[in-house]
């Protein structure tokens, strides 16, 4: 099984609201140390140099206070050749930060890492994971979690979820695809035995 000088790691995406973010905390839960693309985006929305070229990219969007996130959101999440534009000025940049902490924990002695990263495939970072896990769940399911957790209108949730790439995708592209329709205790059980598989094959 392919290992990144020694250390698995395990790309989790998955669509937006589809459970992603509940499936990564129950990796770390088991144990598994986890990596998060946003916490990472965020540090990095706070560099002069970035901001500069989101400026010049998107004006309007960064002011005295920093990146206008939501302000930016809208015009992204809208527009699949917005969001491409600025995919290709962050992803860099969070590639490079992401590569750190992979070898900072294979220093430490880590056998394995899951990379929480819902732009996987779109960053290219998939080409350094040894397995892809995709979260996925019914259009209604997601349009309900995406409304309770954002609140924002439900066009805009529609259309964001709209943009987004098909379960197809996602189904053509894993290893492995983890479908929550259901309770999440039984959603919850899926991710513990993803978790257990995971540390036998790769000796964690």
């Amino acid at each position: 099984m392919k290992t990144l000088d020694g250390i698995a790691v395990i790309g989790l995406t998955g669509q937006s609201g589809a459970g992603k973010s509940t499936a990564s905390k129950i990796f770390s839960d088991c144990g598994i140390p986890v990596i998060d693309c946003d916490v990472v985006a965020r540090k990095i929305s706070n560099l002069p140099e970035f901001l500069e070229k989101i400026s010049l990219a998107f004006p309007g969007c960064v002011d005295d206070s920093g990146l206008l996130r939501r302000k930016l959101g809208n015009l992204v999440f809208n527009d699949r050749a917005k969001l491409r534009e600025y995919g290709s000025i962050i992803f860099p940049y969070i590639t490079a930060a992401i590569m750190k902490e992979i070898t900072s924990l294979k220093d430490s002695g880590e056998k394995l890492v899951i990379l929480d990263a819902p732009t996987l495939f779109e960053s290219g970072m998939d080409s350094v994971c040894s397995e892809v896990i995709s979260v996925v769940a019914p259009f209604d399911v997601k349009l309900r979690r995406i409304l309770e957790r954002d609140n924002i209108p439900v066009d805009f949730a529609q259309s964001r979820l709209s943009s987004q790439f098909s379960e197809k995708y996602f189904y053509d592209r894993s290893d492995t695809v983890i479908v929550n329709d259901g309770p999440f205790e039984a959603f919850a059980e899926k991710v513990k035995q993803s978790a257990a598989g995971l540390k036998e094959r790769y000796h964690a």
